[in-house]
């Protein structure tokens, strides 16, 4: 407590940590049924109500010499005072949980002595200052289930025998500097409904392995440098509700297997070069509130079937190379209003725009040309130079004349 806190001299003033009426703030105590005495089980540091630690507060390794101690929380506490990880190796170290986050003083490497915690569960390491390698040693945790390193400067690959890691049920590695490919062994754990990846430096394709991830929930890859096909089996994930895949140069056709996974409540694919149509199979996905595939080369017409999505909050389609009437009436366009977006997509347009006033998704109302869009002359009254609009209604002229194709 001294080496943490300066509230005041517990040490002194309340010299039972435990005594109930006296007991030390940010400390909790049970009784074991080993002695049926009260010791210390958990400690929490940092986030009120329990206490701040002072500015000069480094990592304290005599915890590891509590023999009850089963959770540990520091989050915002070692921000002042540069400090490491350091493990006291003890045999009699009965903890489960690990956390500590948002240190932005805590340093250095995860050290390989985290093995040593042979009862640990969950171990947060999230949001610290922490580098070097992923141990391997920590992979021996068999007793692990869930796994956050997220937001730290980790390098390096991920270590095959991320696969030892049977009990595991959430895997968070996402903001860091891993490199490499993603392990075949990821697919040996059979009971992860969470798997985060994403902002790394990652490359290769995602392993075929990971259709046997049956629980599989959320699935996290995007800012990586993935590339080439999706797995084969990737319509057997039916647990999915999240499958996040922004920013991979992927440059291949939208897989129609997508449209299988049922569940989906959130599928993001933007920024990523796909190309050909939106596979009518997405008509499929019922339960999908958000639909991202903004920025890649897609071609043809909107599904018609989207439309039939009425759970659909946020779709973008921005900034591609689709075509055709627009497929959604009145109602829908009202109903996701801002959360739409069709803008980018030059060959595009709306069928009649009665009933939409305040309305705007980026494209334009459709006219007689062959073209099947027209651009709306602009009015002076909109903020832009006086030549501009010269040029620009002479465009339309040219593009009902159905010229504009031959120019550009």
């Amino acid at each position: 407590m001294e080496s943490m806190s300066s509230d005041r001299n517990w040490r002194v003033s309340n010299p039972n940590p435990c005594k109930p009426g006296s007991s030390w703030p940010g400390l909790e105590c049970k009784t074991s049924t080993k002695d049926n005495h009260l010791h210390v089980f958990r400690l929490d540091f940092g986030s009120p109500p329990n206490p701040t630690c002072k500015t000069t507060a480094t990592f304290p390794s005599q915890i590891f010499d509590l023999p009850y101690l089963q959770s540990v929380f520091f989050f915002h506490c070692f921000i002042h005072t540069k400090t490491t990880i350091r493990i006291l190796p003890s045999s009699s170290s009965s903890l489960q949980q690990l956390s500590l986050g948002s240190n932005q003083a805590l340093v250095g490497p995860i050290p390989p002595q985290i093995s040593s915690l042979k009862s640990l569960q969950i171990l947060t390491l999230s949001q610290n200052q922490l580098n070097g390698k992923l141990p391997v040693q920590i992979l021996s945790l068999t007793s692990l289930i869930h796994l956050d390193l997220s937001y730290n400067f980790l390098t390096g690959t991920i270590p095959n025998q991320v696969g030892n890691l049977k009990n595991l049920v959430g895997l968070d590695l996402s903001y860091n500097s891993l490199s490499g490919s993603i392990p075949a062994t990821i697919g040996q754990l059979g009971l992860l409904q969470k798997l985060d990846l994403s902002s790394n430096s990652l490359t290769g394709v995602v392993p075929e392995s990971i259709q046997k991830l049956n629980f599989l929930v959320f699935l996290a890859l995007s800012n990586n440098r993935l590339k080439g096909k999706f797995p084969k089996g990737l319509s057997k994930l039916q647990s999915l509700q999240y499958f996040l895949m922004d920013d991979n140069p992927m440059f291949m056709p939208l897989p129609i297997e997508l449209g299988e996974l049922v569940k989906l409540q959130e599928l993001r694919l933007a920024n990523s070069g796909y190309s050909g149509p939106i596979p009518d199979s997405f008509s499929h996905l019922l339960n999908l509130s958000t639909l991202s595939l903004q920025n890649n080369r897609l071609t043809g017409e909107i599904p018609v079937g989207l439309s039939n999505l009425s759970h659909i909050y946020h779709l973008n389609l921005s900034r591609n190379l689709l075509s055709g009437v627009v497929p959604f009436n009145s109602g829908f366009l009202k109903r996701l209003g801002r959360n739409l977006d069709l803008s980018g997509n030059p060959r595009l347009c709306l069928n009649g725009s009665e009933g939409l006033d305040g309305v705007k998704i980026g494209v334009s109302v459709c006219g007689s040309n062959k073209t099947g869009y027209v651009i709306q002359p602009l009015k002076r009254s909109d903020a832009a130079p006086r030549g501009f609009f010269k040029i620009f209604n002479f465009l339309n002229v040219l593009c009902v004349l159905g010229l504009y194709q031959a120019l550009f």
